[in-house]
C-alpha cells in the first residue's frame, strides 16, 4: 500500500482537486437537481479507473524490469540528476548494479534508481 501512495500521490492530489472543482460547479444554482450526485459519481469513477489503470501498468512494468534484471538483461533508467547530455543510464548486473527492494543501487554511483522509472533495454 505504501507503494501505491508513493507512485500515485501526485495523481491522487490532482484527482482531489478535480473532485473539489466538480463539487463547486455542481452545487451552483444553475445546475439541475441531482447534479452533485451524478457529477461526483461520474468524475470520481473516471478518476478512480484512470489512477487504478496507471498503478497497474506501473507495477507491471516494475515487475518486468526486476525480472529482466535478474535474468541479466540491460535496464534503462531515467537520470534526473544530469539534465545535460545523457538523460538515461543503462544498468545491468555485469556493471556492478544490484536490486535493493524497489531500487537499483551501485557502489560506483551515488544515488539509487527507482524501478518505476526504468524500462527493459531491447537490443
Amino acid at each position: 500500500m505504501k507503494n501505491f501512495f508513493y507512485l500515485e500521490g501526485g495523481y491522487l492530489i490532482l484527482g482531489a482537486i478535480v473532485m473539489l472543482v466538480t463539487l463547486f460547479v455542481t452545487t451552483r444554482p444553475f445546475m439541475g437537481k441531482g447534479a452533485v450526485k451524478k457529477g461526483m459519481g461520474a468524475v470520481g469513477s473516471v478518476i478512480a479507473v484512470l489512477i487504478g489503470a496507471h498503478y497497474w501498468v506501473t507495477t507491471e512494468r516494475m515487475s518486468e524490469v526486476k525480472e529482466a534484471f535478474e535474468r541479466g538483461e540491460k535496464i534503462i533508467c531515467e537520470n534526473r540528476v544530469i539534465r545535460k547530455g545523457s538523460q538515461s543510464i543503462i544498468i545491468s548486473k555485469h556493471n556492478g548494479w544490484r536490486l535493493d527492494g524497489e531500487y537499483f543501487v551501485s557502489d560506483a554511483y551515488t544515488r539509487p534508481f527507482f524501478t518505476a522509472r526504468c524500462i527493459v533495454h531491447n537490443d
